[in-house]
């Protein structure tokens, strides 16, 4: 990160900072870099606001935007600052998102595959060990279900149009 963006924060903000840098994110897991990211953006919105509203001030004061935004120029370096860490914390998010939602994909696939091709009387073993056993349906419920219940109210339509132009006749 950049030497003037680091001067512009205070220790604990440096800290938080540091946790957002390549190395300490890769010891990360999933949870963690969701709470990281939860407390990044917490203090970038706070950032943001006392530069936003330290900004309101000095334009009436100084009268315009213009004049104003050189003396407010250390609140918006902070901001940059954790704009930037931020940018890095969702990026990891991110990847480490897409990575847990291919791996319950493909546990979901195999135990899928495996109650489809009847493996061990429906039950499939996952990647991490567990067991997941295909329910099926028995008695009524097995015959009760949207594309069924469609089908025979088709079939009732059509024997009835076929029985009413047979007593037209």
């Amino acid at each position: 990160m950049n030497k003037t963006l680091l001067a512009s924060l205070n220790q604990a903000d440096r800290l938080l900072v540091a946790e957002t840098e390549a190395a300490a994110l890769a010891l990360l897991d999933e949870d963690a870099t969701a709470a990281l990211h939860t407390r990044v953006l917490r203090a970038r919105n706070k950032a943001l606001g006392v530069y936003r509203r330290g900004a309101a001030q000095k334009v009436s004061a100084k009268g315009g935007r213009g004049k104003a935004s050189p003396t407010n120029s250390l609140a918006r370096t902070r901001v940059e600052a954790f704009e930037e860490a931020l940018g890095r914390v969702s990026g990891r998010l991110a990847t480490l998102a897409r990575q847990s939602a291919r791996q319950l994909k493909d546990e979901r696939l195999a135990a899928a595959a495996a109650a489809a091709s009847g493996v061990s009387a429906g039950s499939a073993t996952l990647a991490k060990g567990r067991t997941v056993t295909a329910k099926k349906k028995s008695g009524d419920r097995a015959l009760k279900n949207p594309a069924s219940k469609r089908d025979r109210a088709a079939a009732r339509g059509t024997n009835a149009r076929w029985q009413g132009k047979r007593d037209s006749r």
